[in-house]
C-alpha cells in the first residue's frame, strides 16, 4: 500500500510533464516561421565568432531575401538597430536590413561561473535549457548555431528545424584527452588534477563519456561548417559525418587592411596582440617573452612597445586584465606596454597599421583570425606553433617565409628579436608575402565558400 501511494502520484506527475512538453513541441512545430534563427547567446563578445555571425547573416540576406534572419541573444540591451550598428562599427559588416531579435533570459545556465566543477557538461546541459527557451519563443525553419553549442542540435531537430552550425572549436578534442593522459597542466587541466594519478584517471573517464555524448549530439547537424583543417579533422572523428562537414575559413578583414602601407615608423617599433582577455589566449606568456626580448635587446636599439588589444566579456576577464597590468609592473616593462580595451573597429585598424609584428600564443587555436589580420595589415605574425596557424595560416607563400611560429617563452623572445633586428628590406619582403597569404582568407572568400556550403539546404530565393 505505501509503495502504491507514492508510485501513482509520481506516474501522474511524470505523465503530465511529458504531455506538457509534447504539447509545447507540437505547437512549436506547427507554427514554425520561414526564417533562419542564429543561436548566439553573446552578441557583444567582440571576437572572431561574432564576425562570423554578422557575415553569415549578410550572406543569407544576399542569397535568401525571402527568409527572415533572427538572432537569439542573452544581451538584453540588444535591438535590431543596435546589432546592425554594432556589425558595422565593430566589424565593418553592412547588413542589408536589421535582423529580428529574440531575447533570452536563461543565459546564466551556460556561464562558466555557474559550474565550478564539471564545467563542460554543465554548460552543455545548460545550453539545452537555453535553446528550449529560444525555440519555444520562436521556432524557425532553420536553426543556425554559430557559438558551438552542439547539445542544442537534438532539441532543434525535435522542434522540426533544419540544423546548421559553424564550429570554431570542438567543445572537446582528442588533444585535450591526450593532455589529461599525459598529465599536462594547462588552462583546461588544473595542476592539482594533473599531479594526481587517481583524479587524472577519473577525468579521462569523464572526457571519454563526454566525447561520446558530444559525438552523438553533433551528428544531428544537417550541415556542419568548420573553420580550419584542425577543427575539421577533430569534428569528423568525433561526429562521424564527413559528408556533411564543410571547411569554410572564417571571414577576415583582409581587403580593408591590405590598403595600409607596409612601411612602419620604427621609433619605437610596435608589437600588437589582438585577443579577448581569456585564459586560453595566454597573454602572460607574451608578456614574459616581451620582457626577455627587451633584456636581450642591443643597447643601440630603441625599446619596442607591446600593445594589448582585446575585449572583456565579464568580471573574470576584467580581473585577468588587471592581473596582466600588475605582471607588467613586476617584469619592469609597464612603461613599454599599452592596454586597449573594447576598441572600435576603426581604432583597431589604426593600431594594426602601426605595428611591425603581431603576436599570438593560444595553444591549438582552431584558426586564428587575429594572425590573418596581422598579415593583411603588414605586421609580421609571431604565432603559436600548433593547429590553425601551423596548418593553415603561417605557411610559405610563393616560396617565401610569411612569419614565425613558436611555443616557448624563449622561442617567442627570439622571434621578437628577429623582427626587431631585421633589415627593412627583408621585413618588407616578408610582410608582402604574408599579405599575399592572407588574401586566401578574405571576407569575400568566406562569402563564396559559405554560400556554396549552404546552397543545397538554403537555395537562393528560397520559398520554403
Amino acid at each position: 500500500m505505501p509503495y502504491q501511494f507514492f508510485l501513482w502520484p509520481l506516474i501522474t506527475v511524470l505523465s503530465a510533464l511529458i504531455l506538457r512538453i509534447s504539447l509545447q513541441i507540437f505547437t512549436a512545430r506547427s507554427n514554425r516561421h520561414r526564417a533562419v534563427a542564429f543561436f548566439h547567446p553573446y552578441t557583444n563578445d567582440g571576437g572572431g565568432g561574432e564576425r562570423v555571425l554578422w557575415c553569415a547573416v549578410k550572406a543569407i540576406q544576399d542569397e535568401n531575401p525571402n527568409l527572415d534572419c533572427v538572432v537569439f541573444t542573452g544581451d538584453h540591451d540588444s535591438s535590431p538597430d543596435s546589432l546592425t550598428s554594432r556589425a558595422v562599427d565593430r566589424f565593418g559588416v553592412k547588413l542589408l536590413h536589421p535582423p529580428k531579435v529574440v531575447l533570452l533570459y536563461k543565459r546564466k545556465w551556460i556561464e562558466e561561473a555557474t559550474y565550478p566543477r564539471l564545467t563542460m557538461i554543465g554548460q552543455s546541459l545548460g545550453s539545452v535549457y537555453l535553446s528550449w527557451e529560444a525555440l519555444t519563443k520562436f521556432t524557425p525553419a532553420y536553426y543556425f548555431d554559430t557559438s558551438g553549442y552542439a547539445f542544442t542540435y537534438p532539441i532543434a531537430r525535435l522542434f522540426g528545424c533544419t540544423v546548421i552550425c559553424y564550429t570554431h572549436y570542438p567543445t572537446i578534442s582528442l588533444d585535450m584527452l591526450s593532455r589529461v593522459r599525459q598529465r599536462s597542466s594547462m588552462y583546461n587541466n588544473d595542476d592539482f588534477i594533473a599531479r594526481s594519478n587517481w583524479l587524472s584517471h577519473c577525468k579521462i573517464v569523464y572526457y571519454n563519456v563526454f566525447s561520446w555524448m558530444y559525438g552523438t549530439v553533433g551528428s544531428c547537424a544537417h550541415l556542419a561548417m568548420v573553420n580550419s583543417s584542425w577543427t575539421q579533422s577533430h569534428i569528423q572523428k568525433l561526429w562521424k559525418i564527413p559528408q556533411r562537414t564543410k571547411r569554410v575559413y572564417p571571414p577576415c578583414d583582409t581587403s580593408g587592411l591590405q590598403v595600409l602601407p607596409l612601411e612602419r615608423l620604427a621609433d619605437p617599433a610596435k608589437i600588437i596582440s589582438v585577443a579577448q582577455f581569456r585564459p586560453e589566449k595566454a597573454h602572460g606568456l607574451q608578456l614574459e617573452a616581451f620582457a626577455v626580448a627587451i633584456g636581450k635587446l642591443d643597447a643601440h636599439l630603441p625599446r619596442p612597445k607591446l600593445q594589448f588589444v582585446g575585449s572583456c566579456r565579464n568580471k573574470s576577464d576584467e580581473e585577468r586584465l588587471e592581473h596582466l597590468k600588475n605582471k607588467a609592473i613586476e617584469l619592469k616593462v609597464d612603461g613599454d606596454v599599452e592596454f586597449h580595451k573594447n576598441v572600435m573597429y576603426r581604432d583597431l585598424v589604426q593600431l594594426l597599421g602601426g605595428a611591425v609584428a603581431g603576436i599570438h600564443s593560444m595553444t591549438d587555436e582552431h584558426f586564428g583570425i587575429s594572425v590573418v589580420e596581422y598579415m593583411a595589415a603588414g605586421a609580421i605574425p609571431i604565432a603559436h606553433n600548433s593547429a590553425g596557424p601551423q596548418m593553415d595560416i603561417v605557411l610559405a607563400e610563393d616560396g617565401e617565409q610569411t612569419g614565425f611560429l613558436a611555443r616557448t617563452v624563449e622561442e617567442y623572445a627570439d622571434a621578437i628579436l628577429s623582427v626587431l633586428k631585421m633589415p627593412e628590406t627583408d621585413r618588407l619582403k616578408m610582410a608582402a608575402a604574408a599579405r599575399r597569404r592572407a588574401a586566401r582568407f578574405s571576407e569575400q572568400k568566406f562569402y563564396e565558400d559559405f554560400k556554396a556550403a549552404i546552397s543545397p539546404i538554403l537555395p537562393s530565393n528560397s520559398t520554403k
